[in-house]
């Protein structure tokens, strides 16, 4: 098994926490996006969206983050990180969904760069772009844990699919300099989850690509 990853993505932090929960160890390929490797034509002919991660299983290259932890469930399912149940299983999609197809979208490189690129917009004026759509999308999480959470993850007293989403989010919101001082059950699902060493083993400081 390979992941083509790159250390500050927060899709590929996704999925290197349900790898490291897991327990599964990948040969780790990085992929500088920064650099434009991701539009490199040998990586799309593995990833034709041209992002990152990619996981490759035997003759099987597969993108986007979700469908990679659905897939790593259906060959790997313990731990189980998309409940089975019905309802379980839906509230942690939907949580899940905020996160990654709400919030993190409007806020990737590729936006950013597009944002400061041809829309000519100031530094000023693109982190006021990135801290309204964190405010909004963490709101909507802030309620759902409120209304639906519980146990020390989103969830219960297991990690799943949510939280694989959330603590990168929230990386991102910290590292941005977003006030989060209204997420206080957010915050909590967040620290407890740093605390725990497969979250410790998938963050972006402990990759071979790392740098400040």
């Amino acid at each position: 098994m390979q992941l083509y990853s790159f250390f500050n993505s927060s899709t590929a932090y996704r999925v290197r926490i349900a790898l490291a929960l897991k327990g599964l160890e990948p040969t780790y390929l990085p992929v500088d996006i920064r650099k434009y490797e991701h539009r490199a034509a040998d990586y799309l002919t593995r990833n034709p969206g041209g992002g990152v991660p990619t996981l490759v299983d035997g003759d099987m290259s597969l993108g986007q983050s979700l469908a990679i932890i659905d897939y790593l469930d259906s060959v790997h399912p313990e731990p189980r990180l998309i409940p089975l149940d019905a309802v379980p299983r839906a509230r942690v999609l939907e949580l899940s969904n905020v996160i990654a197809c709400d919030m993190h979208p409007v806020n990737n490189l590729r936006v950013l760069r597009y944002l400061q690129k041809v829309m000519q917009v100031t530094p000023e004026q693109k982190d006021a772009w990135y801290r309204h759509w964190i405010a909004e999308g963490l709101t909507a999480v802030e309620h759902l844990l409120a209304q639906h959470g519980h146990g020390p993850y989103c969830f219960g007293d297991a990690p799943t699919l949510a939280d694989c989403c959330l603590v990168p989010q929230v990386g991102n919101a910290l590292r941005m300099d977003c006030d989060v001082s209204a997420y206080a059950r957010t915050m909590a699902v967040y620290a407890h989850c740093a605390a725990q060493p497969a979250f410790q083993r998938a963050r972006p400081s402990e990759q071979p690509d790392y740098v400040k």
